[in-house]
């Protein structure tokens, strides 16, 4: 599960910055001179909430690596390392997109990841544990769904959404700070400190809410990748890994790289607005269902 939580934690740390920049500078007090200007504040939280998310796709591939250390493979030094590369360049052919570059991380957990910019600079990553835990259809299977992610442009995809829901976020937080400010608690000229508490819990309510936004897009693209991954290794193939993963009991990765992983995790009631991924059951009946 590991892009999302990353992509959402950088997000959320440059908005934070450059937020704070546009204040500095005194652009964002500019905007509530004269009364609050919805126009020009539009404009500000669309250029805050897309610059975010932007910026944290750009950085995509090197937080990935960074985060589990994963070394990139520019020179084959072991049967199992070419064939991962050949595997990998054989289904990136397939998709119709340019070889990503091919990483491996040391771990016992059983998991992959994909990520970058565009689906033509892209990353693929797998664990030991996986290339070790799996047949090599299996592990076919795990790389065509990765290299699924990559060919259906899903990274892009996210932060255009990323940047939709930064940007009305901090929107109306803004116009409920302003307000709280003016009718609550009166304030006549420029903003009182209601302005910015109630700016900052809006803003953390807004972000949780929206946050099951991304989380929706992000289970949905599973099932479409999983049917890609179905189309390049073989539906069987992708039925059989996932219900690897099932048997798998290895520690999950980093929360914050949760929705990079293939497998997720699970919950039912509210935590399932929250998840990453659906349920594996869930993702192998769909597979299963699409034989019929």
């Amino acid at each position: 599960m590991k892009r999302i939580f990353l992509f959402l934690a950088t997000n959320l740390a440059i908005v934070l910055v450059l937020s704070l920049t546009m204040r500095l500078l005194g652009v964002e007090p500019y905007l509530n001179e004269n009364g609050l200007n919805l126009g020009a504040l539009l404009i500000f939280a669309a250029v805050m909430g897309f610059g975010g998310s932007l910026i944290s796709l750009a950085m995509s591939k090197w937080m990935a690596k960074k985060s589990v250390g994963a070394e990139v493979i520019t020179d084959p030094r072991t049967p199992e390392e070419l064939w991962l590369v050949q595997t990998v360049a054989r289904q990136a052919q397939a998709a119709g997109i340019k070889m990503p570059e091919v990483a491996i991380w040391d771990s016992p957990e059983v998991n992959a990841f994909a990520t970058g910019m565009n689906k033509n600079a892209a990353l693929v990553a797998v664990s030991t544990g996986l290339l070790r835990g799996m047949t090599k259809a299996e592990a076919e299977a795990v790389m065509a769904h990765e290299i699924s992610h990559v060919a259906n442009g899903d990274m892009v995809t996210l932060a255009l959404i990323q940047g939709v829901v930064n940007t009305f976020v901090m929107f109306f937080s803004r116009v409920i700070g302003h307000l709280v400010d003016k009718i609550v608690f009166k304030t006549e000229r420029g903003q009182g400190p209601a302005f910015y508490v109630t700016m900052i819990v809006a803003e953390l309510v807004l972000g949780v809410l929206a946050s099951i936004i991304v989380m929706w897009f992000s289970r949905q693209r599973e099932f479409r990748a999983d049917a890609g991954g179905a189309t390049l290794a073989g539906r069987q193939n992708m039925i059989a890994a996932l219900e690897r993963l099932m048997q798998a009991h290895t520690p999950p990765l980093p929360e914050k790289m949760a929705a990079f992983g293939i497998s997720g995790g699970g919950g039912g009631g509210l935590k399932r607005l929250f998840m990453t991924h659906p349920p594996l059951e869930e993702r192998i009946a769909a597979l299963r269902q699409a034989t019929g």
